[in-house]
């Protein structure tokens, strides 16, 4: 799919490219016709008044294209009408020799005569022609156009040239663009398979355990049922409702249709204080001691419970994860434009290149991880949290520590 939508991609901005390519290949083709069309009408004119002169000088008459003089062949008619009916043809001047009483002249001048327009072209033998009636006589001047048609095409060839060069970069350059535009979107559809995949995996192990225990509850009889097996199907029901919650959570998320609350002031440091006292003895349980170190009269503008929620996921994922026996730090700064809320857990350092990852939906930076109860979820939401109260949630870790850091605005 990626790969059709690169290929359309180029495709179009190809299409557009041509046709304003073609478009400015033929308007500067017009512009160098009628350019050199009018300038060889103008010499043309010349010529005819000065070989109606007595005496006229012979002209050379040229046109410039492109900064070069082209000089173009000539040549100048007098026709007179005779007493039986006839012409009497009388050559001028001009570039050409040995014309008079030619059949070939007879043929031009018969067509050029032939013709209502006082000035036009002769296909046939490519001249271009300018007629004007001086009352008992006819002047006539052809001049020649195939140099001057070679010329064009000369030029037309290096603009078509050039136009393919750019025609080539483009294609390159619409190429790289194609796969810049479209890295965010692959990006999107491999996360949204794996998260579909994943989303599978996590919802097949609750399933199979609540239809093996409904099998078992169906097969025997009412008086003999163990309370336990209704027990499993509640809880993992309940498990179902939670991991379902939370992916509604993040799909609300994603299309921007989370419930906009009013900004608030809220006290960073109350929020702290208060998921400290209540993971301190979820912490002290699991055998890693909770040690949290405030500051005072840090507030910020945000939803009180959506904060409070980041700091447990915070809390939460650190006691899961941190070693036995460590201390779990729970650390509330004060800067001098932010608040930076750290929560830190010893444990295996986990490497760089996966610490970015580790807000990925269901991701979990090694299998001992996974054996862990939840979803892997909760970074995920608590980093969409973070962005909805424009700050940034970022993880550290090293030999001495894993570190989860907040920061937001403080309240102005």
């Amino acid at each position: 799919m990626i790969r059709k939508l690169r290929l359309k991609f180029v495709a179009v901005c190809m299409a557009m490219v041509t046709a304003v390519l073609a478009v400015v290949c033929l308007s500067i083709f017009a512009a160098l016709q009628n350019n050199v069309e009018d300038l060889s009408r103008q010499v043309l004119l010349r010529v005819i008044q000065e070989a109606a002169r007595p005496g006229g000088r012979k002209p050379e008459i040229g046109v410039e294209i492109g900064g070069d003089k082209l000089l173009l062949p000539y040549f100048t008619v007098t026709v007179w009408p005779s007493h039986e009916g006839g012409h009497t043809v009388y050559v001028t001047g001009g570039t050409y020799t040995g014309l008079e009483d030619t059949a070939e002249l007879t043929a031009i001048l018969e067509d050029c005569l032939n013709r209502p327009e006082m000035e036009g072209l002769i296909q046939n033998y490519g001249l271009r022609y300018l007629r004007r009636e001086n009352g008992l006589y006819w002047s006539l001047a052809f001049v020649d156009i195939s140099m001057e048609r070679a010329m064009l095409r000369e030029m037309m060839g290096s603009y078509l040239g050039i136009a393919l060069a750019a025609f080539l970069l483009l294609l390159g350059v619409s190429a790289l663009l194609a796969r810049w535009a479209t890295r965010p979107v692959e990006r999107a559809w491999r996360q949204q398979r794996q998260f579909l995949s994943d989303a599978s995996h996590e919802l097949k192990t609750p399933l199979t355990v609540i239809l093996s225990n409904a099998e078992l509850l169906a097969a025997q009889p009412l008086e003999g049922r163990p309370a336990r097996w209704t027990d499993n199907i509640l809880s993992e029901s309940q498990q179902m409702k939670h991991l379902v919650e939370e992916m509604l959570t993040l799909a609300r998320a994603d299309n921007q249709q989370t419930p906009a609350a009013v900004p608030a002031e809220v006290s960073l440091s109350d929020v702290a204080e208060d998921c400290a006292l209540a993971f301190e003895p979820v912490a002290f349980e699991a055998g890693k001691p909770l040690e949290f170190v405030p500051a005072e009269g840090v507030a910020v503008l945000g939803d009180r419970d959506r904060l409070r929620r980041l700091v447990s996921i915070l809390l939460d994922n650190a006691i899961k994860y941190g070693a036995d026996g460590g201390t779990i730090n729970l650390t509330l700064e004060r800067t001098d434009r932010q608040a930076r809320l750290t929560v830190a857990n010893p444990g295996e350092p986990i490497p760089a290149q996966q610490l970015p990852r580790l807000f990925e939906r269901f991701y979990r930076a090694d299998a001992s991880r996974g054996e862990q109860s939840g979803f892997g979820l909760g970074l995920s939401i608590a980093a969409v949290i973070a962005r909805e109260h424009k700050g940034t949630l970022r993880a550290e870790s090293d030999a001495e520590s894993t570190r989860f850091i907040f920061t937001m605005p403080l309240k102005k």
